[in-house]
């Protein structure tokens, strides 16, 4: 009876050089950044409280993007926009890197 001896080799082996796009994508993917971005607002009223997760920020004309936005972390954001006799505007918004712009028109509460 005689014995066969396989020998298999692969991309898996020691010494065995990774294509140089694979070896890239690992650099970038190693140094990419949870997404990040802000939102700029356009509001009508202008003077509407913004919040950002329930916690007050300014006014609407504030984030308007003449010079910045509202800045958001990584994640899902709650936003909402409030003003006394208007019915709040409220969003969820999870940033990707850019920058978005959000128009609001508050509707009167009571006509």
């Amino acid at each position: 009876m005689r014995a066969w001896l396989l020998l298999v080799t692969g991309m898996g082996c020691a010494g065995a050089k990774e294509p140089d796009s694979l070896s890239r994508a690992r650099e970038l993917m190693a140094g990419a950044r949870n997404p990040t971005g802000d939102v700029t607002l356009r509001c009508e009223p202008e003077d509407a409280d913004v919040y950002l997760d329930g916690v007050l920020q300014g006014l609407c004309s504030d984030y308007s993007g003449n010079p910045k936005g509202l800045s958001l972390g990584v994640g899902l954001h709650h936003i909402e926009v409030k003003k006394q006799g208007y019915w709040p505007y409220t969003t969820y918004y999870e940033p990707s890197g850019a920058r978005a712009r959000l128009t609001v028109q508050l509707r009167p509460s009571t006509p």
